[in-house]
């Protein structure tokens, strides 16, 4: 009996002895490391050849530690605040309006927001501002432009605008006011029976906006439901927490975070009754669908409640909170990881090994963990969250990606708008054949790369060939093959016509029409969508 008392105290004691000891060392280790660095910056002060630019040694120090933690843990100095929360809430004091600006030209409006400020003035894409409150734009930069029309709700900035329609200059004062960007960014009817919701972010009240559009659309006859989180980056933990309440039983596990701090391991259970708990569910996904959007689509899936189709999400299982620090700066520091129903953490295994787009790379079988859903379902872990039906996310040509990340798009659409009053409505509208041929011709006019795939990587090849001394031996060959794969730049966005034309048809429903038109005008062309109707869902 005393040595089972013996091993038993000692049973009881080791863990908290390793646990203090190992306080201790962290202790030791961030004592030594303030003394050293410190240290460091007394002599450098002391003995540096040059006076020390200490604001920024004091960022990129910051920042690169860390950086050196996880993506996520960032510092936010004061001067930053309002960026910050801008982020966190999509709330800010402005017009509405997006705007476009080159260097040294007046500053363009290029998209106003439907009811804001903005549109109420009358601004419309095109107008010219030449002036902000008195102070010409031409020697603005777009940032500065966009600071000087911010401002405190209720505040009056006054615009001396160039009109694109007449070309008449005029004096317009616009009140400012809380611009909230919805994250609901479409409520519609797909078909008689089928209704759906674009979801871009989780910030506060989203699941206010996602019950008010799924009531309207049950109103409408919606007899199945489609929750549109491609591309959705996440947000607030707790609005994915009500939305996930709106579809399930009061009481459900919908997350659960662990971590060091005691206080940060948790269970989140929904905590109001649903809405329906019913109604077939499909929940769309692909490789920008993370955070927030991940709880939900996890929460879903381990649930049996609907069925998660698309490709797989982003792999971001952490969970971040806010603290106060010196001077009035911010850290987001991550503090837990979370983990789904069935007990998967989705964060990605390793944070350097991912795809171009920032997803999970390749996991091996080997890597994951076989989880069940609350039917009996298997869901493995690794990173993200696998659709339970697997649709592939259509794929785009590098000419396109060229064509919008330059600007040439978004650019030929302000011109379009410039010589053209109106558009059909969007359920009439097409590009016409005339209107293509004018982007080629406008295109032409702009610098951007137009190589296609082959020709970059033909490039690549010379280079190589170059320094390894074999490009003068192979003339003959590579200047064949140069000229088999080259091709004009109009021929080239004539072959690509298919998938430049819905970028176009987009920008301008939305420059004509708002927000909501862009969106029916990508329905139209979203294949993975009308793919992921046809399949069946999982029973309930």
């Amino acid at each position: 009996m005393r040595r089972f008392c013996v091993i038993l105290v000692m049973l009881l004691t080791v863990p908290a002895l390793l646990q203090e000891a190992g306080a201790q060392s962290r202790s030791f280790k961030l004592g030594q490391w303030t003394e050293i660095h410190n240290s460091i910056l007394k002599q450098l002060n002391r003995s540096y050849v040059d006076s020390l630019p200490l604001d920024r040694i004091m960022r990129s120090g910051i920042d690169e530690m860390l950086g050196s933690l996880d993506p996520y843990t960032i510092y936010v100095p004061e001067e930053e605040n309002e960026d910050f929360q801008m982020l966190l809430s999509k709330t800010y004091g402005g017009i509405g309006a997006i705007i476009y600006k080159k260097k040294g030209e007046n500053v363009v409006i290029n998209e106003p927001y439907y009811g804001s400020p903005a549109q109420k003035a009358g601004l419309v894409c095109g107008d010219e501002i030449i002036e902000i409150d008195g102070y010409p734009t031409k020697e603005l930069e777009a940032a500065q432009s966009s600071d000087r029309m911010k401002g405190r709700p209720g505040t009056t900035v006054v615009f001396k605008v160039k009109k694109v329609r007449t070309g008449d200059t005029l004096d317009v004062p616009i009140v400012r006011e809380r611009i909230h960007l919805p994250d609901v960014e479409y409520v519609g009817m797909l078909d008689d029976t089928t209704g759906y919701l674009v979801l871009t972010g989780f910030t506060e009240g989203a699941s206010k906006e996602v019950k008010e559009g799924f009531l309207k659309l049950k109103d409408m006859g919606m007899k199945r439901f489609v929750l549109d989180l491609r591309g959705n980056g996440g947000g607030l933990m707790n609005e994915a927490i009500e939305i996930v309440s709106l579809f399930v039983p009061k009481g459900s596990l919908v997350v659960s975070a662990k971590g060091l701090d005691p206080a940060s391991c948790r269970e989140y259970h929904t905590s109001s009754e649903p809405v329906d708990t019913l109604m077939p569910l499909i929940v769309m996904v692909d490789s920008g669908s993370a955070s927030s959007s991940e709880i939900v689509a996890g929460a879903i899936q381990d649930r049996d409640r609907g069925t998660v189709m698309g490709t797989r999400t982003f792999g971001k299982g952490l969970v971040q909170s806010i603290r106060p620090v010196a001077y009035n700066g911010q850290l987001k520091v991550t503090t837990a990881k979370y983990y789904t129903p069935s007990g998967r953490c989705v964060q990605a295994i390793d944070y350097s090994h991912r795809n171009e787009d920032g997803s999970v790379g390749h996991i091996p079988d080997s890597l994951t963990k076989e989880f069940r859903t609350l039917h009996g379902r298997v869901v493995k872990d690794g990173g993200g969250i696998t659709p339970d039906v697997k649709i592939d996310s259509p794929t785009y040509s590098r000419l396109v990606y060229s064509l919008v990340l330059s600007g040439v798009i978004d650019n030929f659409v302000i011109d379009y708008v410039r010589h053209h009053d109106s558009i059909p409505p969007v359920g009439e509208f097409s590009l016409s054949d005339a209107d293509f041929e004018e982007f080629i011709e406008f295109a032409g006019t702009q610098d951007f790369d137009c190589r296609s795939s082959a020709e970059t990587l033909f490039d690549q090849m010379k280079e190589e060939l170059e320094k390894d001394g074999l490009s003068d031996s192979l003339k003959e060959e590579l200047d064949a093959l140069e000229k088999g794969i080259e091709l004009d730049k109009a021929e080239f966005i004539r072959l690509k016509k298919d998938e430049i034309v819905p970028f176009i048809e987009e920008e301008l429903a939305v420059r004509y029409y708002y927000q909501e038109a862009g969106v029916q005008v990508r329905l139209k062309y979203d294949s993975q969508l009308h793919e992921a109707l046809t399949k069946p869902v999982v029973e309930i």
